[in-house]
């Protein structure tokens, strides 16, 4: 008699415990940490689309981000932390069509290489 109530007290724990919520914040800084990388690659294809220089990957990382920002948005809607992981991917994009921009330094190895 005395097992059975045990056993009913164990299975009660354990109806607790498959009742309780997922935590899924953690699945939601991973997406929105994906959705700054693609962010970043996105204003970079930006930048090389206007060039002439690809625009296939353009709509590629447009995808990805589209994706990535509704996953992030769908379980909970627009709240901190959405908004948060928003704004700092439209601040990456920026930077990431500031860093295509910029001209790039080749170095000229030559010497190091070959010596004088």
């Amino acid at each position: 008699m005395c097992q059975a109530a045990g056993a009913l007290a164990n299975t009660q724990k354990l109806r607790q415990i498959e009742n309780m919520p997922i935590p899924l914040d953690v699945l939601r800084v991973v997406l929105g940490l994906l959705c700054l990388f693609f962010a970043h690659l996105l204003g970079r294809s930006m930048v090389r689309a206007r060039r002439g220089l690809g625009a296939r990957s353009l709509y590629g990382w447009l995808i990805r981000l589209a994706i990535t920002a509704g996953a992030l948005l769908w379980g909970r809607g627009l709240d901190n932390l959405a908004i948060a992981m928003l704004t700092l991917a439209a601040a990456s994009l920026a930077v990431g069509m500031w860093d295509e921009q910029r001209p790039k330094k080749q170095e000229d190895l030559t010497k190091e290489i070959f010596g004088e």
